[in-house]
Parts: C-alpha cells; sequence; structure tokens
C-alpha cells in the first residue's frame, strides 16, 4: 500500500480546510501513519511465529492463535486509516468538479483562444470558500469520519476485550487436549503501542468535533447576519413608504399655493386693464 499517494491525494484538501483540519491531517500522518509503518509493523511482525503454547498438539497452537487474535492490529488499523481518509477523498473530488466546472465557464466566456496559461493555474491555485454545497459535504465528511473513527475504536475494544494485551491466555479451543496455556511475545510494547494508536485516534476525534462545531457556528452567523441584512432593508424600505405620504401632500400643497398665486395674479391683472 502506498501511502505515500494517499497523502498526495490528501494534500490537495488540506488546502481548502481549515486550520483545525490542517492539524487533523498532520496528527493523522504524523502521529498515525508514520508510527504505523516505521515502528507498529515490527513489533507486531513476529505475533503469531512467537505465540507458544505449552502443548504439542498439532493444530492447537493456530486455532488458540485465530480465537484470540481473530484480526491483526496492523489491518485493523490499516482499514481505520482508510475509512478515516475515505471523505476527505470526498472533498477532493467535490473541490475538483467545482474547479472544472469554473475552468468550463471561463473557457466559454472567454473563449479557448482568450485563456492563457496564468489564468488556468491562477484557477488552479485557488482556494475554495466552505460555503454553499462545499460546506454541505465538508460537514458531511467530517460526520463519517466521527462515525468510522468511534466505531474501529469499539471495534478493537470488543475484539480484543480492551487495550491492553496480555501475557498468558488460556485456551481450550478443540483440538486442544485440555485447557493450555499461550504466552504472547513483548506484550508490554504491544499495550504501549495500542495505547498510543488509541490516543492518536481520540485526539483526531476531537478535532474532528471541534471543526464540525467550527463550520456550524459560521454557518449560524452567517445566517445571523443575512437575516439582520433581510431586516435593515425591510426597515429602509418601510421608512421609505411612510415618508413618501409627506413628500406627496408637500408636493400638492406647493402645486395649490402656485395656482392660487397664479389666480391672484390675473386678478389684479384684469382690475388693471379694466
Amino acid at each position: 500500500m502506498s501511502w505515500g499517494a494517499l497523502y498526495a491525494q490528501l494534500g490537495g484538501v488540506n488546502k481548502h480546510s481549515t486550520s483545525l483540519g490542517k492539524i487533523w491531517l498532520s496528527v493523522l500522518f504524523i502521529f498515525r501513519i508514520t508510527i504505523l509503518v516505521l515502528a507498529a509493523e515490527s513489533v507486531w511482525g513476529d505475533e503469531q511465529s512467537d505465540f507458544t503454547c505449552n502443548t504439542q498438539q498439532p493444530g492447537c497452537k493456530n486455532v488458540c492463535y485465530d480465537h484470540f487474535f481473530p484480526v491483526s492490529h496492523i489491518r485493523l488499523w490499516c482499514l481505520q486509516l482508510i475509512f478515516v481518509s475515505t471523505p476527505a477523498l470526498l472533498v477532493a473530488m467535490h473541490v475538483a468538479y467545482r474547479k472544472r466546472g469554473d475552468k468550463r465557464s471561463m473557457m466559454a466566456s472567454g473563449g479557448a483562444e482568450k485563456v492563457s496559461h496564468t489564468d488556468l493555474e491562477t484557477l488552479k491555485r485557488r482556494r475554495l470558500p466552505i460555503t454553499g454545497t462545499l460546506w454541505w459535504t465538508y460537514t458531511c465528511s467530517l460526520f463519517f469520519r466521527l462515525i468510522f473513527e468511534g466505531g474501529f475504536m469499539y471495534a478493537l475494544y470488543f475484539v480484543y476485550d480492551g487495550f491492553q494485551m496480555p501475557r498468558l491466555v488460556k485456551c481450550e479451543q478443540w483440538p486442544c487436549p485440555n485447557k493450555v496455556d499461550c504466552f504472547i511475545s513483548r506484550p508490554t510494547e504491544k499495550t504501549i503501542f495500542t495505547i498510543f494508536m488509541v490516543a492518536s485516534s481520540a485526539i483526531c476525534m476531537v478535532l474532528n468535533v471541534a471543526e464540525l462545531g467550527y463550520l456550524l457556528g459560521k454557518a449560524l452567523l452567517r445566517c445571523v447576519a443575512r437575516a439582520n441584512r433581510r431586516n435593515q432593508n425591510q426597515n429602509q424600505n418601510q421608512q421609505q413608504q411612510q415618508r413618501r405620504p409627506g413628500r406627496d401632500s408637500s408636493h400638492l400643497q406647493n402645486k395649490k399655493n402656485e395656482m392660487l398665486l397664479a389666480s391672484s395674479t390675473d386678478t389684479s391683472s384684469n382690475k388693471t386693464v379694466c
């Protein structure tokens, strides 16, 4: 699996993310993927070969190992990282779709010959605001991240009956002749790595909750500001409507005064002629 290709895809999302989203991506790759690739795989590489039981019954060791370790920690964490990263890839696809539409609009309005390479690069590097449909896509991606993180943490706790690796397990599965003792290699080191990965997942969940609250807060502020502008426009329209009758009455009064003045002028001129 190429983690570098995944980082290259998520790097495009990082440009359009909030500050909390950038911190989340850093935690994901530094404290989870890097530790998983460089350290955790070497720790769990010998889990089945060094799983020993105090019996020579054929098949007993394999059955006991499958009973206590139905899924490897490494494979479970790899699945968790893939599922957690998938919603971010959906955001990247949405951004690419928006930019492709803007590119088509630019070329249709200005012509393919008039659009320069600089304009296309500017459009490619432009940061899209998290509003409208992109806000919904980004918010849904955070929601699904939280679901996947919580689901895999619960699965890890449920499958292995906690986050601590035992030193000794007792197995009485068939074909073991009786209850046998099985020993796990390096249980303390594996416990430390398990707690570290769980803590990293918890930090990512806290960052996702904070970012989700931040986006909801900004959306609420935009709605309040839009409602305030609408109320201000309505108040201004009402004030203008209230001022119009006064202006109309004063205009009519001026006309009446002009007519009276004109009639008085005509009367005085008639008297003078007589």
